[in-house]
């Protein structure tokens, strides 16, 4: 019973997941059956990939020891960058490419100049928070483009599939990404670089990894991740908005930390920030259809942060504080 009891405290991800079924119950008896009807899990469902995908880079950088305040712009940046393109008549692969693309030097240099500079990765990246942003305005010309109908294979991101029609196909692009990322994480030497990096820097250093490499790694995949969360939202939409992704950082900071990610760094699990997303998304849906002041979202969210946080340490204090013998 002990080692059980250890093993939950362990896994601050597994009361994420309590909370998580919890809410699930209240909403649906407050919203008189409504909250897990098909019609309204398929709205649900349909719109976590787009922050489910931020919060996986963010809760692997997290692990990694850094922050990216940078995320909710690049997310209205890179498709953008892409819709410009596809209107200038670039075709669609090389357009979605240098959306990328540009999201992935944006990462880069967000890791580099925090590593070569010794600058906290929060400043540098509230840096570039404010000049991604200015810069999706300023191409934008004011006046975003609209993206052409018949060139883009939207199918492959927004057409429903499955049983029911209940996933859209952006759905599996989420898992597809969340499968590769853990297996990252937890099976190759770059997952273990990453917690000893995250975990204690002086340490990693000293085993020869390449810590620098690993950090700049992370932040790229953090903003890849972000730029293709946001390319998903447009091609949903029809059309980029400059304004799109605006307080998705702090969105994203907070899945991760509901979810069990340590913000010192080290500790965490993917699946802890999907859990962590997954939450924000059912908090904001059933404040609604439990006629809720929709204002009440941002606290909630606040409020489940701190408790989380505090949660976390104390599970992990107990966990310590039980001895198993073996």
């Amino acid at each position: 019973m002990k080692r059980l009891m250890k093993i939950y405290l362990e896994k601050p991800e597994l009361a994420a997941v309590v909370f998580l079924l919890l809410l699930l119950v209240v909403f649906q008896i407050r919203s008189n059956g409504v909250f897990l009807n098909p019609q309204n899990l398929r709205g649900m469902l349909g719109l976590l990939p787009e922050m489910g995908l931020v919060a996986i880079g963010v809760t692997l950088l997290m692990i990694c020891g850094e922050f990216d305040l940078s995320v909710g712009s690049v997310f209205a940046l890179t498709p953008m960058t892409m819709a410009v393109l596809l209107a200038a008549g670039v075709p669609f692969a090389p357009a979605f490419a240098a959306g990328l693309a540009l999201a992935a030097l944006i990462g880069f240099i967000n890791g580099f100049i925090t590593i070569r500079f010794a600058i906290p990765s929060f400043i540098t990246t509230l840096g570039m928070m404010f000049i991604a942003r200015s810069l999706t305005v300023v191409i934008s010309g004011g006046f975003p483009p609209v993206l052409p109908a018949n060139s883009l294979p939207k199918w492959l991101f927004t057409v429903y599939v499955g049983p029911g029609d209940l996933f859209r196909m952006s759905f599996f692009w989420f898992l597809a990404v969340a499968v590769l990322v853990t297996v990252l994480l937890s099976r190759t030497n770059f997952g273990n670089w990453v917690r000893a990096t995250g975990g204690f820097l002086p340490a990693a250093q000293s085993m020869g990894i390449p810590t620098a490499r690993v950090k700049i790694a992370c932040f790229m995949i953090c903003s890849v991740l972000a730029g293709f969360a946001g390319t998903i939202q447009v091609m949903r939409l029809g059309a980029p908005l400059p304004s799109i992704g605006e307080g998705l950082e702090l969105q994203a900071v907070s899945a991760a930390v509901i979810g069990g990610t340590s913000l010192l760094g080290g500790i965490g699990t993917i699946f802890g920030g999907i859990v962590g997303a997954a939450l924000i998304r059912v908090i904001d849906n059933g404040l609604v259809l439990s006629q809720v002041d929709a204002n009440w979202f941002k606290m909630a969210i606040g409020f489940l942060t701190i408790f989380a946080v505090v949660v976390n340490a104390w599970m992990r204090k107990r966990a310590r504080a039980i001895k198993v013998e073996t």
